[in-house]
């Protein structure tokens, strides 16, 4: 038995290299989503039991400091490291100048005399990089995948050939594997996550935990008895739906399940939102697509399209709403659905994704098949008029958030996974 064991741990290096990854998180700008809360939100509740965290990204905004402390929580710092040029740079094509950010890392830890107990790379570029600054450094390494190349491939369809050149498919698995196979352990978000490594990768070891996302609880609650709620510039009665706006995330299938809805509740409305606060070309395509079919099934008057949501409002925007509905072709977990059950709102998600994970159908949430329009649309016809289905839902998917799910617990889980795996 190694006598360091049961050394406590004292500082870690996470590692998000791509995205914007800042201490306040500009959530909805390219590649930038859920994995970024996860990993701040993460960093956070091991600082909080007296763990180090620094958080390691790619340096591409000059503007910014290199060493940024996140607000309020002085353990945990964003460190920037620069690697290629002075520009964003998408992960699908971002693997070119990971070399160079592995180097410019291991020089700028040295160059500080920093000491980390392990390091911990989130998704495939983070974890080449973990890989080789890890090894130089003679420490353990853990991954989390969050998202998995081969399983994306089977979901999103499409021709072969775009499909690559868009999604760079082919270095991606290739990679993936070599991560699996080197790191001392590795987290997945769900059990189908790892139900999808051995069936796409042919990929089976012990060292693979299972460990959902958590949730912020104090912030994400329902409303308390007498509060009341938060005026807003949204429809008195709607259903929400937040998230990237992206391709896979589905947003065509809710509005043509919507277009069935609105005949049988002629007064609810749609509102979806997410997306970056300066909107790329990929992004605006994606828009152009919603509102296309907006028009072409005359829903001008019962759908808004909001974009990025200023965090000030998310919380009124969750709980005020009839129906959180979810209804991605491919979602590794979901964590805007489970922020949403924090809130006591009712859940309908796809059952492609990990939130199947959590949610019990017709207990907690519904799940449905977001490509069969008149299945998901009758799932929110129904909750919408059964009011009584509808609170119980929402109850209960609060329950399961708040005993199961918080990031408290979650972090207790990954202190419990370096501890088992640290010395492998």
């Amino acid at each position: 038995m190694n006598k360091n064991k049961d050394m406590p741990l004292k500082s870690i290096a996470m590692l998000s290299t791509h995205g914007y990854f800042d201490p306040i998180p500009q959530l909805g700008r390219t590649d930038t989503g859920g994995q970024v809360v996860y990993v701040l939100k993460l960093a956070e509740a091991l600082s909080k039991l007296d763990i180090k965290v620094d958080i390691f990204t790619r340096w591409f905004d000059a503007s910014l400091p290199q060493v940024d402390p996140v607000p309020s929580n002085p353990g945990v710092r964003v460190i920037r490291i620069k690697a290629g040029p002075w520009e964003f740079i998408p992960k699908e094509t971002i693997y070119d100048v990971l070399p160079e950010l592995s180097k410019n890392m291991a020089a700028f830890i040295r160059k500080n005399k920093l000491e980390y107990d392990l390091y911990h790379g989130h998704y495939v570029d983070a974890g080449i990089v973990t890989i080789a600054v890890a090894k130089k450094m003679g420490k353990p390494i853990f991954f989390t995948a969050h998202s998995i190349g081969a399983w994306k491939k089977e979901q999103m369809g499409g021709d072969p050939k775009k499909m690559e050149e868009k999604f760079n498919f082919k270095l991606r698995i290739k990679e993936e594997m070599r991560i699996f196979k080197s790191v001392n352990a590795q987290s997945v978000t769900t059990r189908l996550q790892q139900e999808k490594l051995d069936k796409l990768y042919g990929f089976k070891a012990d060292n693979i935990t299972v460990i959902p996302p958590g949730t912020d609880i104090h912030r994400f609650q329902p409303l308390k008895p007498g509060e009341k709620k938060q005026k807003t510039s949204l429809p008195d009665k709607y259903i929400f739906c937040l998230s990237r706006i992206d391709t896979n995330k589905g947003h065509d299938l809710l509005l043509k399940a919507f277009d069935k809805v609105v005949p049988k509740v002629p007064d609810i409305h749609l509102v979806i939102g997410g997306g970056s606060s300066q909107p790329q070309a990929r992004e605006k395509k994606v828009v152009a697509m919603m509102e296309k079919i907006t028009r072409e099934r005359n829903l001008q008057d019962k759908v808004l399209i909001i974009g990025y949501v200023p965090d000030e409002f998310m919380v009124p925007y969750y709980r005020q709403a009839e129906i959180f509905a979810l209804p991605s072709l491919f979602e590794p977990f979901g964590m805007t659905s489970t922020e949403a059950m924090a809130c006591g709102v009712p859940v309908i998600a796809s059952k492609f994704g990990g939130i199947k994970n959590v949610i019990s159908s017709g207990k907690n949430g519904i799940l449905v098949d977001p490509s069969d329009p008149d299945k998901f649309a009758e799932a929110i016809i129904e909750l919408i008029k059964n009011k009584e289905k509808a609170q119980t839902l929402g109850h209960n998917g609060y329950e399961t958030i708040k005993n199961h799910y918080s990031w408290e617990a979650i972090a207790q889980r990954f202190i419990d996974f370096y501890y088992k795996f640290r010395y492998l």
